[in-house]
Order: C-alpha cells, then sequence, then structure tokens
C-alpha cells in the first residue's frame, strides 16, 4: 500500500536538514510518496518564540543536531549566514528576513510543482554541509538547483511577480502542520502517534509496519503499482 508522506520543513531547522537522506532513503526504499512542504521557522512562525521558551534551547539544538550529524555521518555545519536574522546573544529575531522568506518560497513554489523534496534535497547541503560560507551571494545557490532541474533566476522572477500566491502555500502548510498536533521540527505523526523524524526514524517504521505501513519498493511494479494512500505526516 503506497503511503503519502507529508514532510513539513523548515530550511532554517538543522533537524529539516539531517532528516534529508534518511527521507530520500524512505522514498528510494519503500512505497512512499513524500510531499514536502516548507514552512517558516519557529523563529518566524511563532513571534516571540526565543524570548519565551528556556535560554538553554538553542545551545541544546546546536549540540544535540551536531551529535546527529556525527552519528549519522552527514556533512554538517551551521549556516554562514544564519537563515534567519538574529542576534544569538540576546536572541532577539529581526524584523527585516530576507533570506529565509526567499528560501521558504522558493520552496513552495516547487511544491505546486510536486518537486519540492528535490529542489530542497538539492539547495540544503550549500547551507548546511559546511563547504560553502556566504550560500546567499554568487551563484552557490543557481548552480545546486540547476543540478536538480531548476532555474533559480526564473523562480525567484515568478515568486516576485506574485509573492502572495507563495505566501498563501506556506500559510496553508502550516495550518496543516499545526493541525497533526505538533509545533516545531523534526517530528512525524501517523494515525496520532508522533515520532522524531530524523533520529528516531526506525521507531516511526516500526509503528508503520504495525499497521498498514509502505512496502518496500520492489522494480517498477512497487514503484508505479497502485496502491491505497495513508496519510503520515512529517515535520522537521
Amino acid at each position: 500500500m503506497t503511503l503519502s508522506v507529508d514532510l513539513f520543513l523548515s530550511l532554517r531547522s538543522p533537524y529539516s536538514y539531517l532528516a534529508l537522506p534518511k527521507t530520500s532513503k524512505l522514498v528510494a526504499d519503500y512505497d512512499v510518496t513524500v510531499n514536502l512542504r516548507p514552512v517558516y521557522p519557529l523563529a518566524v512562525r511563532v513571534p516571540g518564540f526565543f524570548k519565551k521558551t528556556n535560554p538553554q534551547f538553542a545551545r541544546y539544538v546546536v549540540l544535540d543536531s551536531s551529535r546527529v550529524a556525527k552519528h549519522d555521518d552527514i556533512p554538517f555545519r551551521f549556516p554562514r549566514p544564519d537563515p534567519i536574522v538574529q542576534d544569538m546573544a540576546t536572541l532577539e529575531v529581526a524584523a527585516q528576513q530576507p533570506y529565509i522568506h526567499r528560501l521558504t518560497r522558493l520552496g513552495a513554489m516547487a511544491q505546486l510543482e510536486g518537486r519540492s523534496l528535490d529542489f530542497v534535497a538539492a539547495i540544503a547541503p550549500v547551507l548546511w554541509d559546511g563547504t560553502v560560507k556566504g550560500w546567499n551571494e554568487g551563484d552557490h545557490l543557481a548552480n545546486a538547483a540547476a543540478g536538480a532541474g531548476f532555474d533559480l533566476a526564473a523562480m525567484d522572477a515568478a515568486i516576485s511577480a506574485d509573492p502572495d500566491r507563495y505566501e498563501q502555500v506556506i500559510s496553508d502548510s502550516e495550518s496543516d502542520h499545526a493541525a497533526s498536533g505538533h509545533w516545531g521540527a523534526d517530528f512525524r505523526v501517523r494515525e496520532g502517534a508522533v515520532f522524531r523524524a530524523g533520529p528516531h526514524r526506525s521507531l516511526d517504521l516500526a509503528h508503520a509496519k504495525q499497521g498498514a505501513g509502505p512496502p518496500p519498493r520492489t522494480g517498477e511494479a512497487g514503484r508505479n503499482g497502485g496502491g491505497t494512500q495513508a496519510g503520515l505526516v512529517l515535520s522537521a
């Protein structure tokens, strides 16, 4: 039975980036369709979040995500610059956020084309794998997008011409994300059960197999054969 997966992903979340290799492997190994739906990170989606949460939160995310990357052997370094303009000493989030709005709208556009997983998997390493400083400069993103068959200049132009269209796509995703029963990053929900999407993927697969979980792919029959759609929601 084919599982249809909604993956709610923030391009600022380290766990979103770290979940991508396992998500791609999930698609390759199982009869699963992943509908990646970009959402804004908590810093934008929940105004004042960092002022209200434990001040150790951000520090622990850095520590924990670095451990996960090392354990899973994923190239990793926090983006330079940060996709969110934020003073990490005071945790103050700037009113103007040019980077994350562009990135998230680009993801929303790819979502409308049904290719958002391909797009995000192509550009996320430019931010996160540690090989690029100044990912927002030059042709770093354009080259990565082109490698996956996307014309970044054309995408930017289309978004500039109708930004509200893509903001609505993001807003709809955020509403569905909230309705799934979780507020943050790196979680999956299946039939009311919530699981971490990155480090704890094996637990989620075990839960899926208790029900009508995703069968392994077996050639083109397994890849394209008819099957009922089951719901699975991830938030990374």
